[in-house]
């Protein structure tokens, strides 16, 4: 392949140097992924947790979206969208509302005396035992405990080994999701954790899962300027399959005032390239952090005129900021985010629906006819370079059918 100027010898040294520093391709992206991540309080989990946020979550919607019109208005989103999802929407919120739940003992738990917060982590277990046993249980699910650190880290590791022993196992991809990460240090001690409670509970290595909360400036970039995310990744050995931005914890600690913080934040869109950038092509899945305007109105009970339109006003209003956030994370590429209530569930599908639906036409236009263009440089020896454009194509239409919003049968170009 080469000449004499070079050398065979030479070259192949030269490309072993580069290999070795070659980052894995891209993963394609997944048959399934949750578009979401519910966060509930450890106190308020039940087995039947998930069909009472289906409750909910349709009672939100009927109230205040009831028709295709009523939810464009609602979300603030074009009225043909509107068409495409609501039923989508409402069949989603009926049938499987809740994709990915995390049982919650730190910020939806707070501080408890450690005899409530031992009840309640072997009662969690058992629920969450319950739920699997029955079917119940959402197709991926977890537990946060508080923070690995001096001062919470030893109440963190008797919460897990109570919720576990409570399970009476591992279950096969539960995943551990651990706040306030800074150093290597907590990710290696939480992946010995889990060996050890693997081994203990007579499960197999690796069953359980870790995802890493990005919520200080230390967890991107350390005192040198590096960036930290793929070392905290590695000190996981293997486990860690997500990281997700804590954004209003991330921007108070860089002295954001309250009133500023919002996940539209310009610290929040750098911190979302860096975990992008850094963790592209690793698997590893990155998730938004969470809306915190909730729809729930102020009155309750039987409501006269202006209280329902108060009501109304509350619930759209936080329904648009939602919509909006949603749709912001998938232009950029990231698709799961937080929800913290069910009522936030008719924004997330219909923002999540909306997106793609409206996308659909163009990508099977722009995919036929990178197709056709591919086919004509083919036949005449030209070089076909649009390749990431393909890709990009591609994984709308798996994202989008992984999502729901797309059916098997709009995959391929018209």
């Amino acid at each position: 392949m080469t000449g004499p100027l070079l050398g065979e010898a030479r070259v192949a040294g030269w490309l072993e140097a580069v290999a070795r520093g070659e980052r894995a391709p891209a993963s394609p992206p997944p048959r399934w992924a949750p578009v979401h991540v519910v966060y509930g309080g450890a106190h308020l989990f039940s087995r039947d947790v998930v069909a009472k946020m289906s409750r909910l979550a349709l009672a939100a919607l009927d109230a205040h979206a009831p028709t295709p019109s009523a939810l464009a208005s609602a979300m603030g989103m074009p009225l043909d969208s509107a068409l495409a999802v609501h039923a989508r929407v409402r069949d989603k919120l009926a049938r499987a509302p809740v994709e990915d739940l995390r049982v919650d003992f730190e910020d939806g738990f707070g501080p408890r005396p450690d005899d409530e917060e031992d009840d309640h982590a072997r009662r969690a277990g058992a629920e969450l035992r319950a739920a699997l046993e029955a079917g119940l249980a959402p197709r991926r699910f977890g537990v946060r405990p508080k923070a690995l650190s001096t001062a919470t880290g030893a109440r963190a590791l008797r919460t897990l080994e109570l919720f576990f022993a409570a399970i009476g196992g591992v279950p096969e991809g539960i995943i551990v999701t651990l706040p306030k990460i800074t150093r290597p240090e907590i990710v290696a001690t939480a992946a010995d954790m889990l060996d050890a409670l693997e081994r203990a509970l007579h499960a197999p290595r690796g069953a359980a899962r870790l995802e890493l909360m990005i919520e200080a400036p230390e967890s991107l970039i350390d005192e040198d300027g590096r960036v930290t995310l793929p070392g905290l990744v590695r000190a996981g050995r293997g486990r860690v399959s997500g990281v997700h931005l804590g954004a209003y914890d991330l921007t108070a600690s860089a002295g954001v005032a309250a009133s500023a913080q919002r996940l539209g934040h310009p610290l929040c869109a750098a911190a979302r390239a860096l975990m992008q950038l850094s963790l592209a092509g690793t698997g590893v899945e990155i998730a938004d952090g969470a809306t915190t305007s909730m729809p729930i109105g102020p009155h309750r009970g039987a409501l006269d005129d202006a209280q329902a339109a108060e009501n109304d006003a509350v619930v759209r209003g936080a329904w648009r900021a939602a919509y909006a956030n949603v749709r912001r994370a998938l232009d950029e590429g990231i698709y799961q985010g937080w929800d913290l209530h069910p009522a936030q569930l008719p924004a997330r599908y219909a923002a999540t629906y909306a997106f793609f639906r409206e996308g659909l036409d163009d990508a099977r236009a722009r995919l036929r006819a990178s197709r056709e263009v591919a086919a004509r440089a083919t036949r005449v020896g030209a070089q076909f370079d649009d390749a990431a454009t393909v890709r990009g194509l591609l994984a709308f239409f798996a994202r989008g059918r992984a999502s729901g919003a797309l059916d098997e049968a709009e995959l391929e170009p018209a």
